[in-house]
């Protein structure tokens, strides 16, 4: 039974009450608009897909983001938990976060897609913001008790972009480790250096590679033990001997291996130093964990690389393996050759896995001197630090 009553000056308020469901109470501008309210609801009930919206009446999209903040984002990996933040307070400034909840439909939330494909022109960008959202509703749906029909559900995201496939080529990798302890504008030159031979020696993300605590480092093992990676497994990393050379030889100063960078912001930001000091372009610090998956790739089964590299599916396999044309010419003439026993052909040309130069002696750090040595019982990198350059080429006549 429904009853609408005039209350004042352009104001009517439509009262529904129906056995078996909550008492509802709306107030409007108009009659008409009253009545087709009545009749929405008392078509739903009929149907039995009513849902009372009173749980979320005042609550705004903002509102929901700001839950989401608190309750959610804590329980995501590490690693993820900054980028979430970030985007949810770029969703807090636009015009829909102002919204309630129940006046959004799909049709704003794709007007959204296309506005910010117009300002970003990235369909990942807004692809994850899309997805973050769409989180929200879930969440809202089974764990909050929202009386709302997902809005994101039928939006069409974005396109993902194509992987990229930027490896290190020639000797880029050389120039790259030299000017991350040389480049004038990086600031944590050891931990750069560090992060870098570590990344291309176990295919570890740089937010990995910034949590990592010495708790976690097994060397007697070889191995890394990370409580939760980036897409919130764990996960266990095996370290080969380049990568023991290199934790050996840190220093300790704290619980973490790499104290220098507390965020992966301030580690791009050096690497982005070093790689333009050393004349490289287009080359970001995740590319080296293409690169380490490259290397791998030819010498493991998918599912091992994927065990490694913390992929939950094979078909990431395909996108981090990007081998060169070169790689690949090499490997039909290795078949060719085991098909005719005869030994495999060797090409001109240097391949992208040639051993790498390391950097070499001397550079300044901060007003000190440090000498990489690398005749030292068992292979460790030994770090000497002293006030002058005399010191550095005293030590280097002794050793």
């Amino acid at each position: 039974m429904a009853n609408i009553q005039k209350r004042g000056e352009s104001q009517y308020q439509a009262d529904i009450r129906r056995k078996g469901y909550p008492r509802q109470i709306e107030t409007f501008e108009t009659k008409g608009d009253a009545e087709k309210w009545v009749r929405d609801q008392e078509s739903k009930m009929d149907k039995g897909v009513f849902r009372d919206l009173r749980v979320v009446a005042d609550t705004t999209l903002g509102d929901a983001l700001d839950r989401y903040m608190d309750e959610v984002v804590p329980t995501k990996a590490p690693g993820g938990q900054r980028n979430e933040r970030n985007r949810i307070r770029l969703l807090k400034k636009h015009p829909l976060a102002s919204r309630l909840l129940t006046t959004l439909h799909a049709s704003d939330f794709a007007k959204y897609r296309n506005e910010r494909m117009g300002q970003v022109g990235s369909a990942n960008t807004v692809r994850l913001e899309l997805a973050l959202l769409s989180h929200l509703y879930t969440i809202g749906k089974k764990e909050w008790g929202w009386p709302l029909d997902h809005a994101l559900k039928d939006v069409k995201r974005p396109s993902p972009p194509e992987g990229r496939e930027r490896r290190l080529v020639g000797d880029e990798e050389a120039r790259l480790l030299e000017s991350a302890v040389s480049a004038k504008d990086v600031q944590e030159p050891i931990w750069l250096l560090a992060s870098i031979r570590l990344a291309l020696a176990t295919g570890m993300r740089a937010c990995e590679l910034l949590s990592v605590a010495w708790d976690q480092v097994d060397l007697m093992n070889g191995v890394v033990k990370l409580t939760k990676a980036r897409n919130g497994s764990k996960r266990a990393v095996g370290l080969n001997l380049e990568a023991v050379r290199v934790l050996r030889g840190l220093p300790s100063k704290g619980d973490r291996v790499i104290p220098g960078y507390y965020e992966t912001g301030k580690l791009d930001a050096d690497f982005k130093a070093a790689r333009k000091s050393a004349g490289i372009v287009d080359l970001v610090f995740h590319d080296l964990r293409h690169e380490a998956a490259s290397r791998f790739a030819p010498y493991m089964m998918p599912q091992e690389l994927a065990k490694i590299m913390g992929w939950k599916t094979l078909q990431m396999a395909m996108r981090y393996y990007n081998p060169s044309a070169q790689e690949l010419a090499s490997k039909m003439r290795q078949v060719e050759a085991a098909r005719s026993g005869l030994p495999a052909p060797t090409l001109l040309a240097a391949s992208n896995a040639a051993e790498p130069r390391q950097p070499e002696v001397t550079s300044e750090l901060h007003g000190a001197y440090f000498r990489l040595a690398d005749s030292l019982p068992d292979n460790v990198i030994h770090v000497e630090f002293s006030r002058t350059p005399a010191a550095v080429g005293s030590a280097a006549r002794s050793a």
